[in-house]
């Protein structure tokens, strides 16, 4: 059983004022890589996560899961979370940002 999340936050620069502005934007794991993202975080709990990117005929689609586990034991998207009935969620011990 391994954990696939399908949608996750992608840094991206923004024009806001004289300063450009860096900040998150919530979009499917496969449009960031055609975008070309090199910065991704969990949607939910902004935890660190491993980008699973390649797209074989009859594989998973483009995902992402965590690579820690406590940041999956508490994230709503997390599969040890979903083991567990009865877990408060709360944001990563150590989010990116």
């Amino acid at each position: 059983m391994s954990e696939k999340i399908y949608e996750c936050e992608v840094k991206k620069l923004f024009r806001r004022g004289d300063p450009n502005v860096w900040e998150w934007k919530r979009m499917t794991v496969a449009n960031a890589i055609g975008e070309g993202a090199s910065e991704f975080r969990c949607k939910d709990c902004h935890g660190a996560v491993r980008l699973h990117g390649k797209h074989v005929p009859h594989g998973p689609a483009p995902h992402i899961e965590h690579k820690h586990r406590q940041d999956s034991e508490y994230c709503i998207s997390g599969i040890y979370f979903r083991q567990y009935p009865g877990r408060q969620p709360r944001l990563s011990q150590s989010p990116v940002e």
